[in-house]
């Protein structure tokens, strides 16, 4: 992270800059594109990029699992290598193209990245660019990436990494430019600001993007509370806030909060977003004309977007600069398609294995089936906000450069189309089941892959699809994929069900009749590789489910409804199908409480009480008791024995690589804050009474218990009086 020093100085070098602008050119430079000025030595930069899962949308680049299932990995260390992986070809592209005169869009250091809203409805087409349900997690896995992106340089950012959206944003997508979600001071704070906090507090995020939607009435990019009084007062942020792209022009259109341009760039620019995404900012010259805001705020918005560019070293003299010397040679090198590779596999998720028929032998199998719409389909790889790889591997290609020279053979069916009902117009329904019963009957094993990409779950304007402006009417296998899980089944051949999404889908049917089921979420370009080393048992399967998976049987709140009352584990009280933070494993785990200290004191485990200013260590001792080399995920969740708080909360997180038959251990920090909640009025307290910290490979709950076989390690804590924190 750059010095305070550091800082202080690229504001100096931007206010003399700005100081040298006519009130034009100032104007021109608060947009996403901002032109040359010749006479300052200021080339012409664009600030929109994309770096979701790799640098998106400016050719070739390495192509990591998307967002959501890096969630799945559960690994901090890992997010912070992809994001410093992402940074190294984005400079390396950014030398490139920067050489040869491309300033355009999606080539500049200022990445649009990460998503870090909580995926708290499982329609929402947006939800698979974030890190899953959990503020807790988010904030991680958050915090690691954009430490990795913007680098650990004391003078330069390597990449400017950026938060969005600020705030309370997770769909509808087809009414995001009007919407208003209104939520209670308590779900705020308690679940959509933390990762917000964490990563301006803790990383030093260089950005922060403003949402779509109203807030509580106000719109997000022109929100005095959000904008002014939690960003810059009460956090301290020292970056700059852009837009949403042309979300200021729904000020005065889809939100009618304003009745013109000019009062939309006003009431923008006098709460504090600095830059904006879209092409309505030169209306502030005539704002200022008319007092409805002062050249001072421009100046000093335009200050700390150019002091940015300062710490990018893209201005100013850079030749001390370590970072240009990645050229382009940097960009899809065999390190970073063996890192994401890796991160394929610590992102697919096994969540049925009946008479452990995984990790298949291929010397007896004779034939294997391939069969489903997502067996050949790039798209499924890779989810949205994607750049180009330079090899693709779907779960075909894997399996068969995983059989190859083996004497097994692959036959292959598309089964049926992805969503619709046949596969060409003048096909009569159902075309390909009879092809996809064919290939069963003559397999030992299927490998049946269902599921969607991102042309029907995703942003609004992005998808153009009948299933609604991105989101998802439901949580069903799209199509007929439900009648080709069934016929498949009913064959009487093991199939293994293999779910490529980026979200949550009803997968009762697969539990009920597969003998084995995957999900891979999005995996990347490397998904198929990895898969086939995980279906014929090269690596051991060790990704965690960062969203709940529903039951056909749970009821879901209505997606215009931002209370977290019922939604996600933390507030749901009816049984999940598949549990956030649940994925099996070829090899077995204990987890052991060996030892508890509080303020590093040794204490005994029926004598804890905790208050204000104290940190709990728990040494936790973590044996690998299986067959198999695999990767461990100690999970500790606390829960307050009160009937209005969170059923229970992730609060700690270790993930430790262990060989069959060893053991290590390992040690997780707890917080006073790990065991406060916040109150209706958004004041976050210690609260009196009884908690209960459970230690585990999982949660907690009932069905964790009944698909793993194993129970958490508790630990009571009491809390002798109530504190605010």
């Amino acid at each position: 992270m750059i010095t305070k020093e550091r800082m202080m100085e690229c504001k100096k070098m931007a206010e003399k800059l700005v100081s040298q602008m006519t009130s034009e050119e100032k104007v021109y430079q608060l947009r996403h594109g901002a032109p040359a000025i010749d006479r300052l030595g200021i080339p012409s930069y664009n600030y929109w990029n994309e770096s979701l899962h790799g640098v998106a949308r400016a050719g070739i680049a390495t192509v990591f699992p998307q967002a959501i299932g890096l969630a799945a990995s559960f690994d901090e260390e890992l997010l912070e290598k992809i994001g410093d992986t992402i940074s190294t070809e984005g400079r390396a592209k950014y030398v490139g193209q920067f050489k040869y005169g491309d300033h355009g869009i999606y080539k500049g250091l200022t990445f649009w990245a990460p998503n870090i809203n909580i995926f708290r409805d499982p329609r929402w087409g947006r939800g698979h660019e974030t890190y899953g349900e959990d503020p807790f997690l988010t904030s991680r896995l958050g915090v690691r990436f954009v430490k990795g992106v913007q680098g650990d340089d004391k003078k330069y950012l390597k990449a400017a990494a950026c938060a969005k959206h600020f705030a309370v944003h997770s769909g509808p997508e087809a009414v995001r430019h009007g919407f208003n979600a209104v939520c209670n001071k308590q779900d705020l704070r308690e679940t959509y600001l933390p990762a917000f906090k964490a990563l301006v507090c803790e990383a030093g995020v260089e950005a922060v993007m403003g949402a779509y939607n109203r807030t509580n009435g106000e719109v997000c990019c022109g929100s005095k509370t959000l904008l002014k009084d939690i960003l810059r007062d009460e956090w301290g942020f020292e970056g700059h806030v852009t837009s949403d792209c042309w979300a200021i022009k729904d000020f005065h259109g889809d939100h009618g909060v304003t009745k013109n341009p000019t009062e939309s760039v006003a009431l923008a620019m006098n709460n504090g977003c600095d830059l904006n995404c879209g092409n309505i900012y030169q209306y502030l010259e005539d704002a200022v004309a008319k007092g409805l805001t002062t050249q001072e705020k421009v100046d000093n918005a335009l200050v700390r977007v150019l002091a940015t560019r300062f710490k990018l070293g893209i201005l100013g003299d850079s030749s001390d600069n370590k970072y240009n010397k990645i050229d382009y040679s940097y960009v899809d090198t065999d390190e970073a398609r063996a890192l994401n590779l890796k991160a394929a596999l610590e992102s697919i998720v096994l969540l049925d294995n009946k008479n452990d028929l995984l990790p298949l032998d291929i010397s007896k199998i004779g034939t294997i089936g391939v069969i489903g719409p997502n067996a050949d389909n790039r798209k499924a790889l890779v989810g949205n906000y994607e750049g180009t790889a330079s090899e693709y591997v779907t779960v075909v290609e894997g399996i068969r450069e995983a059989v190859k020279g083996t004497g097994t053979r692959v036959m292959v069916s598309e089964g049926c189309h992805l969503y619709k009902d046949k596969m060409s117009v003048l096909s009569e329904p159902a075309d390909r089941i009879a092809e996809a019963k064919s290939v069963c009957e003559f397999s030992d094993v299927v490998v049946l892959c269902v599921g969607l990409d991102a042309s029907l779950e995703g942003e609004e304007g992005d998808t153009g699809n009948e299933y609604g402006s991105g989101d998802k009417p439901n949580l069903n296998l799209p199509g007929i994929q439900g009648k080709l899980l069934d016929e498949v089944t009913s064959m009487g051949k093991p199939v293994i069900v293999v779910c490529l999404s980026g979200s949550a889908l009803y997968l009762d049917s697969a539990y009920e009749k597969a003998a084995a089921t995957i999900v891979a979420l999005y995996p990347g370009a490397q998904g198929g590789r990895a898969l086939a080393q995980i279906i014929f048992g090269a690596k051991s399967p060790e990704g965690k489910l960062p969203v709940t998976f529903y039951s056909e049987k749970n009821t879901l709140p209505d997606a215009t409804d931002y209370s977290m009352k019922g939604r996600t584990y933390r507030y749901m009280h009816e049984k999940p199908f598949y549990p956030f933070g649940y994925g099996l494993s070829y090899t077995s785990f204990t987890e052991k409480i060996k030892g508890i200290e509080v303020n590093g004191k040794t204490v005994d485990a029926s004598e804890i009480v905790i208050k204000k200013g104290d940190v709990m260590d728990i040494d936790v001792e973590v044996e690998n008791t299986g067959k198999y080399d695999s990767a461990a995920t100690v999970q500790v969740y606390v829960s307050f024995e009160n009937e209005d708080a969170p059923v229970r909360q992730l609060k700690g997180l270790k993930k430790v690589s262990i060989s069959a038959g060893e053991k290590t251990c390992v040690r997780v920090a707890l917080k006073d804050e790990s065991f406060a909640l916040f109150d209706t009025e958004g004041i976050l307290k210690l609260n009196k009474g009884k908690y209960v910290v459970s230690v585990g490979n999982s949660q907690p709950d009932d069905r964790s218990k009944e698909l793993t076989g194993t129970a958490c390690e508790t630990i009571a804590v009491c809390v002798g009086e109530t504190e605010n924190l």
